[in-house]
């Protein structure tokens, strides 16, 4: 509701990305107020779980919007693009612990870097934890070559580069 207020009087809003996006009786309101003057949205907070669903939302009385609820995600090729596309994200977060696109953790990437181990450490969000990583490590004369943190509100993540391959035996503890 906050966000539509301040779009400009008459803009037509898109959402293709996430149901929880747009608040739909927000834009129901701002629809019937001619804040907005139309509007396409093709992910809702809650789908239709088939064909056969009846579609119920406030958005369905106006003729100046488009639903294709979830039309996007539901064809053969879609599916099988979906597929591919967890695929290769959960190959990149095993081969070097990217998490670029998650919509729910902290985003990191980092390059690749031949001959060396990789660490990831996920933690409660506050403040000391990389600073106890670091001295764990610095204590059993184990270089970080590379590290990249990123936090949200709760968790922290963090993907540590070692400064050669260590043994996968090799274990630092606390």
């Amino acid at each position: 509701s906050a966000e539509i207020s301040v779009m400009k009087q008459g803009a037509i809003l898109i959402n293709a990305s996430r149901g929880t996006v747009v608040d739909i009786d927000a834009l129901a309101e701002a629809l019937r107020d001619k804040k907005i003057s139309g509007a396409a949205i093709d992910v809702f907070p809650v789908e239709p779980k088939s064909n056969d669903e009846e579609f119920i939302s406030p958005l369905r009385e106006f003729d100046n919007v488009i639903l294709t609820p979830h039309i996007g995600g539901s064809t053969q090729e879609a599916q099988e693009n979906i597929g591919i596309e967890v695929a290769g994200k959960l190959a990149k977060y095993s081969d070097n612990g990217s998490t670029i696109t998650a919509v729910n953790f902290p985003e990191v990437s980092l390059p690749e870097l031949a001959n060396r181990s990789r660490l990831l450490h996920v933690h409660h969000n506050r403040p000391g934890v990389l600073t106890q990583i670091n001295q764990a490590f610095a204590q059993h004369g184990i270089n970080i070559a590379a590290q990249y943190l990123q936090t949200d509100e709760a968790i922290g993540y963090v993907v540590l580069r070692l400064g050669r391959q260590y043994q996968p035996q090799c274990r630092v503890r606390r």
